[in-house]
């Protein structure tokens, strides 16, 4: 390998140097999963629209009990569960910054590009990945999955990049603070 190119190192040798590797995430060497509860999740998209939002307002009703134990002490259970129950259903990366309900419940974070706006144009014709052939683009399901959506259309809205500081971090207590923050903005300004 005396021709190889300045920066292609190997992903062993870019991770012994210390460079920063999404977890569980190359496009050389990546391993193979299993899919289909992950395709389950975008099949059903719309019952998980619903309990999603089921769930976040549970939460929000859980926010006065959240802040008086504090968000930073709680953080480290909720955030075990959360690692546990997406990881199961949607191959989670905990990113920080969950956007399952505007991506038909496929979490772009599992492109191998970490797209968060739509596909790279990469995509084969029949609807795969261009890094990872055997694996369906996550972009055409999340257009699949937003389809059977209530509020489809939130696939539309751009998405900022992802900030690496919230990575390994909980998005359902993020969402809940920054909605109980908003919903006390509206009730300072009603009264």
């Amino acid at each position: 390998m005396a021709n190889a190119k300045p920066g292609n190192a190997s992903a062993g040798a870019k991770a012994k140097a210390g460079a920063y590797t999404p977890s569980g995430v190359s496009a050389i060497g990546r391993r193979k999963r299993s899919y289909s509860i992950r395709l389950w999740a975008v099949r059903h998209s719309r019952l998980l629209e619903w309990f999603y939002a089921k769930f976040a307002d549970m939460f929000l009703l859980l926010h006065p009990l959240w802040n008086k134990i504090g968000y930073g002490r709680i953080e480290a259970p909720v955030k075990f569960v959360e690692k546990r129950v997406k990881g199961l259903m949607f191959d989670c990366r905990m990113c920080g910054q969950c956007v399952l309900s505007s991506t038909g419940m496929s979490c772009p974070m599992n492109c191998p590009k970490q797209l968060r706006n739509g596909p790279c144009g990469g995509v084969r014709a029949n609807g795969n990945c261009e890094v990872e052939p055997d694996m369906p683009c996550v972009w055409v399901k999340a257009w699949e999955g937003s389809r059977n959506m209530v509020h489809g259309d939130k696939i539309m809205t751009v998405q900022k990049p992802v900030d690496q500081s919230l990575r390994e971090t909980s998005a359902w207590l993020r969402v809940t603070a920054l909605a109980a923050a908003e919903r006390d903005a509206l009730n300072k300004k009603d009264t």
